[in-house]
């Protein structure tokens, strides 16, 4: 007994490092665990709040505005002018001199050129000698009629011999006639030796010099023309209307024309007249317009581009052509309501801008309409608005 206390005294301090160094351990476990542990429980719970948030889908809205009453189409046209003709020879024979060349500006019954054509001058000649003949001879047979008749009168002469002279003095001014017809046809040909401007213009192209063989007629197979004439001072443009705007295309609709030589430029038309029909291969209308030359400064042949102010009486809405579905009951737009869901709507469409369109019915100017709407959208589905979107303007 007298050993043993030392002993017990000496493993007292031991056990309580081993006890310290245990419970030291232990925190160090629970601190290890509490700081790997909890930050994945945290990580997991803010994981299914992204999850449960991701499934609401985020859409962007516009909200439709009133469509504009008038707008403006810009259409490629062709300028012709007013007046324009091909001068073409109706007699044969030698260009004796010409008195206009291109660019020049003429008259109405301006001498042009001169064909110098013998044959027609003597033709003429004999023409007019067959007419002297003729004339001749209606005197002497209604000199010789007169008589019989007077004669007749006293029942000296038979009245058969008297009605023989009657129809010799007819037969004699038929004749007359058919002469004097003919001398004024080789008159009006031989007019044609001088070669006249039909109208006031300007002359855009001469084909023939002086000496020059001249063929009578225009077809094909004759040789081209001698002159072309232009009235320029009032031009007349065409283009082609689409069909869907051909309704609001009426005389008297404003334009105005720019041209690629005068950017900046506009020079006011007016819609004179439509073809009045659709044609069946373009589907387009015809518009003819009238503009002035502006001194020169448009020319005849020029390509322009018109740009009608075309007109709706009843507009509607306007929205980006982005919104659009194109389900199998036809047009429709995704609608976001008050509670954040969705309500497909089936709208009428009206005037196409492009990228915007207009829309007759379906929706309304307070209404937040889904841009880019998805193939998997439906009615009644949630969704969140990212944020509010201005619609373009139309």
């Amino acid at each position: 007994m007298t050993h043993s206390k030392p002993r017990t005294t000496a493993s007292a301090p031991r056990s309580r490092s081993r006890l310290a160094i245990l419970a030291v351990s232990g925190l160090c476990v629970a601190a290890a665990l509490t700081a790997g542990i909890f930050p994945r429980w945290h990580s997991f719970g803010a994981l299914q709040l992204r999850a449960k948030s991701a499934e609401i889908p985020v859409v962007s809205v516009v909200s439709p505005r009133n469509a504009a009453a008038v707008r403006d189409i810009t259409l490629p046209a062709d300028v012709q002018a007013y007046d324009d003709a091909a001068i073409h020879a109706r007699v044969n024979g030698y260009l004796r001199r010409w008195y206009a060349d291109i660019g020049t500006s003429v008259k109405a019954g301006q001498l042009l050129a001169e064909i110098d054509a013998p044959e027609v001058s003597d033709q003429l000649r004999q023409a007019r000698a067959d007419e002297a003949t003729a004339a001749a001879n209606y005197q002497l047979a209604s000199t010789t009629a007169k008589r019989w008749q007077d004669l007749q009168a006293t029942n000296s002469v038979a009245q058969q011999e008297t009605d023989q002279k009657v129809a010799d003095m007819h037969a004699k001014a038929a004749l007359l006639a058919a002469a004097r017809s003919n001398t004024s046809r080789l008159a009006q040909l031989a007019s044609y030796m001088q070669i006249r401007a039909p109208f006031d213009g300007v002359i855009t192209a001469r084909n023939v010099d002086t000496g020059a063989l001249i063929d009578a007629g225009s077809a094909p197979s004759q040789d081209r023309e001698l002159f072309h004439i232009s009235a320029g001072t009032r031009l007349r443009v065409y283009a082609q209307v689409p069909q869907d705007v051909s309704a609001a295309t009426v005389p008297g609709t404003r334009a105005w024309l720019t041209l690629p030589q005068a950017p900046g430029q506009r020079y006011p038309a007016t819609v004179t007249r439509t073809a009045g029909a659709i044609n069946s291969i373009t589907r387009s209308l015809r518009v003819e317009l009238d503009v002035d030359s502006q001194d020169g400064r448009i020319l005849p042949g020029t390509y322009a581009q018109v740009h009608l102010e075309v007109g709706s009486a009843h507009a509607g809405l306007d929205l980006p052509a982005n919104t659009l579905m194109f389900p199998a009951s036809g047009p429709a737009v995704a609608v976001v309501d008050a509670e954040n869901k969705l309500t497909i709507r089936q709208v009428a469409l009206g005037r196409d801008f492009g990228s915007h369109v207009e829309v007759l019915s379906g929706v309304q100017e307070n209404d937040r309409v889904v841009v880019n709407p998805g193939d998997g959208i439906v009615s009644g589905m949630p969704v969140r608005v990212a944020a509010p979107a201005k619609g373009d303007a139309a």
